[in-house]
């Protein structure tokens, strides 16, 4: 294949191609790592013309859908929180804190939660923001035809609307639903809007920070402050232009014009952004890329194979040629110093090509006798790294591109492909989603590790406070390690840019937060 290729972005519950970017311009989807310190400065001019404060925003994750439903819990739903409020957020320390309920609780077994939502709210439309509402949300997400959700909730039976309580009935004991039920997995639709999802998708009624006031399908889209959102008192910004991104050449000098204030960056466009002036900063987040493996399949039903494939990997050099040096080497799914990665497992196996050939004679195989179709939606980078690591211990791996790949990857078809993804505000969902018997992401289903089970079950019986929650955790992620389905590779940034008028944002992992944000004029 061609040395110059184009990167497309690919999420958990979105795996449609998003936009192309030259080697030259390299970025993905997957979720960023930690953040460096943000300055909170003003400068440029980003007051509209009636002298409101407005945020101009080029967004590479313009949705394709705009009902939470169907655009699922991919890296669009940072957008669509512009319009939509969940049950909980997620605070700068990765916790569910209170958002559209006031508080929740379990009950003394912990297979039912109370949540209580805040009085007086309405949606945009006027539809009142109670218990009900709650319920459509969750019974929606759960059953309409295109949800994008509903493997996301299966702990949750039934859901019991009393007034401004939703009482959430669970399968089991799950202390995990404050963290499942954020902004990614339960944006709250109105139901009185939702009841024609179709107009819904491309007519956005919640009851979040802003309101839709014009819609361009996939160009732009016009909000403005919403008077009635909960906390409209720390919403500084009194418009939103949000518009999808050209190629990413164009962002930063669109930056320093002024036709954007705020946007997120390929890395390898940082060192202009800072040149022009930029603040240019890394959102926090927990995820990573990965190379899938089908253990149901020939070659991979060696395990000396798979061991090979493992040592054969050099996870710097995806850092080094994708990210710029902003990203970071991972072996789990998870950046290192997040509560969830394992310093057990770390480096399990390290870069060794010398014992790949090995573990390849010993499979039986000579250098050159192991062939690979490398099977991925678009022309990616990373897939040139994977086919020259594995060359060096002697697999030729053959990359086949398959504009609908996202069929045969969920139906398990698939032999040998890449994925990432932007994670889940609950770690454990990460965790079934790589390594559970019908994990979304485990390309090898049924097959699951021994003892993921009963160490994922022991992670929702654990309430997230308790002192035991990280050995408990980590030991699921240990277990979830032990998978032959999966060789996880880096973490990439999620890097963004910005004009000094905007403020620092929080730095709520994963997350876009417009809480405190205030955009001045020059």
């Amino acid at each position: 294949m061609s040395a110059r290729l184009t990167i497309h972005r690919i999420h958990r519950d979105d795996a449609r191609p998003v936009r192309g970017l030259r080697l030259a311009a390299l970025s993905t989807a997957f979720v960023a790592l930690l953040a460096p310190a943000l300055s909170a400065c003003g400068g440029d001019a980003s007051a509209g013309a009636s002298g409101k404060a407005t945020l101009k925003w080029a967004s590479s994750y313009f949705p394709a859908h705009w009902d939470p439903v169907v655009s699922g819990s991919g890296a669009q739903f940072r957008e669509l929180s512009l319009v939509y409020a969940s049950l909980t957020r997620t605070d700068a320390q990765g916790k569910a804190v209170p958002d559209l309920a006031k508080s929740w609780e379990y009950n003394d077994k912990g297979d039912e939660i109370t949540f209580h939502l805040r009085p007086g709210l309405k949606f945009s439309d006027g539809a009142p923001v109670d218990a009900a509402a709650v319920q459509a949300a969750i019974e929606r997400a759960k059953k309409q035809k295109n949800s994008a959700l509903f493997g996301d909730l299966t702990s949750i039976k039934s859901v019991d609307a009393n007034g401004l309580d939703a009482v959430v009935h669970l399968t089991q004991v799950d202390y995990q639903i404050p963290q499942l039920l954020g902004e990614r997995v339960l944006q709250i639709a109105s139901p009185k809007a939702a009841a024609n999802a179709t107009k819904l998708d491309q007519n956005p009624v919640g009851a979040g920070p802003f309101v839709v006031t014009q819609l361009i399908p996939g160009t732009k889209v016009l909000l403005k402050k919403n008077p009635d959102y909960w906390d409209a008192e720390n919403i500084h910004i009194d418009n939103v232009e949000l518009t999808s991104a050209p190629d990413a050449s164009t962002v930063v000098s669109g930056l320093q014009t002024g036709v954007y204030n705020f946007a997120d960056i390929d890395p390898s466009q940082a060192k202009a952004a800072k040149k022009a002036g930029l603040d240019v900063f890394v959102q926090p987040g927990f995820n990573a890329s990965n190379i899938s493996l089908n253990v149901n399949k020939a070659p991979f039903k060696d395990d000396r194979v798979v061991d090979a494939v493992r040592h054969a990997i050099n996870r710097q050099e995806f850092v080094d040629k994708l990210t710029f040096g902003y990203g970071e080497a991972t072996d789990q799914p998870f950046p290192k110093r997040y509560v969830a990665y394992d310093p057990e497992s770390a480096d399990a196996y390290p870069y060794d090509p010398a014992e790949s050939k090995k573990l390849l004679a010993e499979a039986g195989y000579k250098s050159g006798d192991l062939k690979l179709d490398l099977v991925i939606p678009a022309e990616d980078p990373q897939a040139e790294i994977v086919q020259s690591q594995l060359a060096a211990v002697g697999i030729t791996v053959n990359i086949k591109i398959d504009k609908n790949w996202a069929t045969p990857f969920f139906a398990k078809d698939l032999t040998f492909s890449l994925y990432g993804t932007t994670g889940r505000d609950s770690a454990l969902q990460t965790l079934t989603a790589h390594f559970g018997p019908n994990g979304p992401l485990n390309l090898s289903t049924p097959y699951e590790p021994a003892g993921f089970e009963a160490a994922a079950a022991k992670v929702r019986r654990t309430p997230l406070d308790s002192p035991d929650y990280a050995k408990v955790l980590q030991a699921a992620t240990r277990a979830g390690l032990q998978s032959k389905a999966l060789v996880f590779t880096y973490c990439s940034p999620n890097l963004f840019a910005k004009s000094k008028s905007v403020s620092a944002l929080p730095k709520n992992p994963a997350h876009i937060d417009w809480t405190g944000v205030t955009v001045g004029a020059h």
